[in-house]
Formats: structure tokens, sequence, C-alpha cells
């Protein structure tokens, strides 16, 4: 896939090189990064990606997507300043793995408690009733009968993509998955579209990360009002047909 076609519908700010490029991967752990991938160098909690982009560069990576332009440009590297990494890194996934999210009916399920449970129901229900499906939870990952080791509640957007992107090779018609706050925050889930949305409840808890309650009831708003402005523009198509 070409870059340009990756970087479709992120916020860039400055693009230097060329994006007429074929990519390989997407990386956002210098790591993992081979040859003819493009690197997105994320500000994480802990650790700045930005730290890592020689070490990239030095393991093959043909791009760079980053906040801030490192000091030394390197030749033959084509670098993209975006407003926010994690979350173009989010839509970048989505754009490389074939936009899989709009193949299924993808529902997210947050909330403080009971979301592996009400996950792992509909999962269930609707494997019953005939419907392959998928499951992303904090316990087990399903491809329809396939089981795959969870790591996290919710994986990267990376991870997350390549997952969603095996679900529809494999037929998937329905994808069910946890959506815990932090990914909210931290965009791994950005670019989706969620076929719908489920809230469970909400407590004090996860407050050594969102700092306040209010903070923490913001991040769970934002994804129910996405999903509730999806489903408001399914319906505005639909009655504009008609008429």
């Amino acid at each position: 896939m070409l870059l340009q076609e990756i970087l479709y519908k992120t916020s860039m700010q400055s693009v230097a090189g060329a994006t007429d490029i074929a990519v390989t991967g997407i990386s956002i752990d210098s790591r993992t990064v081979e040859p003819g991938y493009v690197f997105v160098s994320l500000k994480g909690v802990a650790v700045d990606g930005h730290q890592f982009i020689d070490k990239a560069i030095q393991s093959g990576a043909l791009a760079i997507v980053c906040e801030t332009l490192p000091g030394n440009i390197a030749q033959g590297i084509t670098y993209v300043q975006v407003e926010n990494s994690a979350a173009a890194a989010g839509i970048m996934a989505h754009n490389f793995y074939g936009r899989p999210s709009s193949q299924v009916k993808l529902v997210g399920v947050t909330g403080t408690n009971g979301k592996t449970t009400v996950a792992t129901l509909l999962y269930q229900l609707f494997s019953g009733l005939g419907y392959k499906s998928g499951l992303l939870s904090t316990v087990q990952n399903h491809i329809g009968n396939k089981v795959i080791t969870a790591t996290h509640t919710t994986p990267d957007a990376v991870q997350l993509n390549q997952l969603l992107a095996q679900m529809v090779d494999e037929g998937c018609a329905y994808v069910f998955m946890e959506v815990s706050s932090h990914a909210i925050d931290q965009h791994r889930i950005e670019g989706l579209e969620f076929a719908g949305g489920i809230f469970t409840n909400i407590s004090h808890d996860h407050l050594d990360y969102h700092k306040t309650f209010d903070e923490y009831i913001r991040v769970k708003k934002q994804f129910l009002t996405g999903c509730l402005n999806r489903l408001l523009q399914s319906l505005i198509l639909m009655i504009s047909a008609v008429l």
C-alpha cells in the first residue's frame, strides 16, 4: 500500500519527502520495525517514541510519522508531522489493514465493570444463532472458534486492526469488543467504525490514570457520543435515500 493511502484522514501538519512510496508494514514499536515499514512515534505515558526514530530508521523504516520533527533529518526518509501521533496511528492502521471495521458489525462495550461478561455473552449468543463472530476481550480473543491469547483489555491500534482484518478474512459478520477508558484516551480505537456501543456502568475506579471522576466520565462519553453520531449519520443517509 502507498504511504499516501495509509495517511488518508490523518491530521497532517507538514510532509518532507515522497508519499507515493510502497509501505510493507506499520509499527509503533521500534523493536518490531522491518525494512519498508512506516514508524509512528507515540508520546506514551512512560516513554516517548520520538527517542527511537533513529533506531527505527536503522531497522529499515522508510517513513516516520511524528508530532515533533527530529533535529537530524535522514536522507531518503519521508517525515510526516501530525497533530497527534496516537490518533494518526489508529487511522493509519485502519487504512493499512483495509478498513476492517467497516466490513463487520462492530459493537463496543465500555464501562467500569461487566465489559468482559457482556461482550462474551453477546459473542456466545450470536455464535449460537449461527453467525460467525469475533471477540476481543480481557480474557480471550476469538476469531470464530479459534482462540487467541489476550494481552490487554483493548489491544494497541496496530494489533487491533490486524485482528479485525483476520476476522474479516475468516468471514466473521459480527465482532464484540471491550473498549477500556485507557484505549479511548490513548486513541487506540481511532478510525474504527462502530455499528453500536454498550455502556454497562461507571464507578470511581481508574482514577490513578484519569485523575478525576469528571475526566473519567468525559472519556467514556467521548466513545458513546461517537457511536451516537455515526448512528445519526446512517439514519440521515437512509432518510435521504428514501426521499
